[in-house]
């Protein structure tokens, strides 16, 4: 798969991929995560703030957080996550 530039972002994402995600607004939805996971469906959650990420990938079944601030892109998960 030829990958393409993401913006300017400087990564590179896959040209095309398959849709099929369950996107949520939050982590709250368990029994969705749980189903969506058992059933082989990545799972991608949006996240406002380092809180909401850090929530998310708490989550085994979530596969990526989308975010709408491009500061949260340099969060240091470890740091996040234990301290």
């Amino acid at each position: 798969m030829r990958p393409r530039w993401f913006g300017a972002t400087g990564r590179r994402v896959p040209a095309i991929d398959l849709e099929g995600a369950l996107v949520l607004d939050s982590v709250a939805d368990v029994a969705a995560l749980e189903s969506a996971h058992a059933n082989g469906t990545p799972v991608v959650v949006r996240a406002s703030d380092a809180a909401g990420v850090k929530a998310a990938l708490a989550r085994p079944e979530v596969s990526c957080v989308l975010v709408d601030d491009a500061g949260l892109l340099g969060l240091d998960l470890p740091e996040l996550t234990y301290g």
